[in-house]
Formats: structure tokens, C-alpha cells, sequence
């Protein structure tokens, strides 16, 4: 077991269709459950979907708000997108790379659960991109966001 894990809760509709996505598509493991909410195990990681009575909106585009996983081997990233592909999750992006031939060069995905929630997965070629390469100000790909 990893010394620290991250933990995010998230607002669903409901727990059947947010076991269907989560656990049966995307294969995490489910904790305890209520009529309100579930927790998921994703990758190592406590998911906690509460189910909320207020609409869920859609956002126009993903940022500001995603989230997911920064893979480190670039065959487990393929064995998602695979599964997500196998059981037809919707993708809110497709598998795409982006800042290709940079030292930020990584390849990217995103979903969209049943409640409007985005999750990107990506792998980034050059480890040391996940968290420095200071000198370096693309994050993202908002325009008009990033230094020349």
C-alpha cells in the first residue's frame, strides 16, 4: 500500500449507474455502500461518489475542473484505454498527444461519467514532466494561458 493516498469525493445521481461506470467500465473496486454514496479504490486511490439532489451541469469544455491519473508506464495507460474502448465508455477526448517532439510530449485521454464528471488519464514520456521542468509554461491547452 502506497504511504499516502489521494482522496476525492464527487457528486453522482445515483449509485447503479455510477457502479456500472466506475467499477464495471473502468474496473475500480467498490467499498462500502449506502443509498448515498460509494467508495471506489482507483488504482490505489479513495473515490467517494455522494449522491447529491441538486442538477449536475455540464461544463463547457474541461477546464477548470477534472480529474484522474498521471500514469508511469506507458503499457498501463494503453490497458485503460483499451478497457475503456471494450466496454464503450464515452469519451469526452479522445486519445490524442499533445506537445509532441517537447520534453512535456504526453498522451492524453478523457472521459465523461454519467453525471457530467471529467476524468483524464495521460502518460507523459519524460517522467520529469510531471512535476518540473519549471522553465517550461504550457499546462494545458487553453489558449492565451501560456508564456512564449
Amino acid at each position: 500500500m502506497n504511504q499516502f493516498l489521494f482522496h476525492l469525493a464527487f457528486p453522482v445521481g445515483n449509485i447503479p449507474q455510477t457502479k456500472e461506470f466506475y467499477a464495471q467500465g473502468l474496473g475500480c473496486e467498490t467499498g462500502r455502500e449506502s443509498a448515498q454514496a460509494l467508495i471506489l479504490n482507483l488504482y490505489g486511490h479513495q473515490l467517494v461518489a455522494h449522491v447529491t439532489p441538486e442538477p449536475i451541469i455540464p461544463q463547457q469544455g474541461i477546464y477548470p475542473r477534472h480529474f484522474g491519473l498521471v500514469f508511469t508506464q506507458r503499457n498501463d495507460w494503453d490497458a485503460l484505454l483499451a478497457r475503456a474502448q471494450q466496454h464503450q465508455l464515452p469519451f469526452y477526448q479522445p486519445p490524442r498527444q499533445r506537445f509532441p517532439e517537447l520534453p512535456l510530449e504526453h498522451h492524453t485521454f478523457f472521459l465523461v461519467d454519467p453525471f457530467h464528471n471529467l476524468l483524464e488519464f495521460k502518460f507523459y514520456r519524460h517522467p520529469e514532466a510531471i512535476f518540473g521542468l519549471q522553465e517550461h509554461t504550457q499546462i494545458g491547452d487553453r489558449p492565451g494561458l501560456s508564456s512564449p
